[in-house]
């Protein structure tokens, strides 16, 4: 089975810095690490490979230091990893991203399944993943928080909906994203990190890849605008009541209906 895992360096901090023409993040300098929700879909993917076989593919989409997390991934088991990294690329937005790397998946060929973190931290849209599988015109499940069987031609998943839990089958090809509360990812491997220290991360750039329209790339494919970005104003503020226990709580009582929350 041929298993693909879409993953992301972030930010390692939220102090960060917008850029006020294009409203995108300033990533220069910053220190980065993998999206936590992404080490979630790469331990599904190595239990899956271990339980059907196969391989396991990294495919992230960003500037080469991005090496770094598929050399982490490398430790714990990935057999390969590929970096999407092409100034054309820069400045996309939802569904530029998710169009540049379902063209990644179509140039490394046919995958079987395609596995995301339910979403970044760094954008919270939750969306990648079932755009991926949309481009791709393959099915696909959301929010997964259990896989409950797979084997050579389907997988079998669970997915919380709140009110409602729904179990679906979908036979392969088919992308799922995953939730948190799903596995617990395992731990790098010291061995593994020194066998594979010098295994390649191939580079894919505008030019590998099968559809070369730049309408469909970058800030030309990005029809998504950041109008304004601003830091919230602090509102929060302490007060102290003091008196006997009686006292402050009609105080508390007073106060709560002064500012109409009771």
């Amino acid at each position: 089975m041929k298993i693909f895992v879409c993953m992301k360096q972030v930010p390692a901090t939220t102090k960060v810095d917008i850029d006020p023409e294009t409203g995108n993040l300033k990533r220069a300098g910053l220190s980065s690490r993998t999206n936590p929700y992404d080490l979630y879909a790469l331990e599904c993917a190595l239990r899956i490979r271990e339980q059907v076989g196969g391989t396991v593919t990294i495919l992230t989409m960003g500037p080469s230091q991005a090496e770094e997390m598929i050399r982490d991934a490398y430790s714990m088991g990935a057999d390969e990893g590929v970096i999407m990294s092409d100034r054309k690329f820069a400045g996309s937005d939802v569904l530029a991203t998710s169009y540049t790397l379902s063209q990644g998946i179509r140039l490394l060929g046919k995958a079987d399944l395609i596995i995301c973190g339910r979403q970044t931290t760094d954008g919270d849209t939750a969306q990648i993943g079932p755009a991926i599988a949309e481009h791709l015109h393959i099915p696909h499940c959301a929010w997964v928080e259990a896989i409950e069987a797979v084997d050579g031609e389907q997988i079998t998943l669970k997915q919380n909906f709140g009110s409602v839990t729904q179990v679906s089958r979908m036979h392969y090809p088919c992308l799922v994203t995953v939730d948190k509360d799903i596995c617990v990812p395992r731990l790098p491997s010291y061995r593994l990190m020194q066998k594979t220290k010098d295994k390649a991360v191939r580079i894919v750039t505008y030019e590998d890849l099968p559809k070369k329209d730049l309408s469909r790339y970058g800030v030309v494919g990005s029809p998504t605008r950041v109008e304004r970005i601003f830091a919230p104003d602090v509102m929060a503020s302490n007060v102290y009541v003091e008196g006997t226990p009686a006292e402050k709580a009609g105080r508390l009582v007073t106060m709560l209906q002064e500012r109409k929350y009771i």
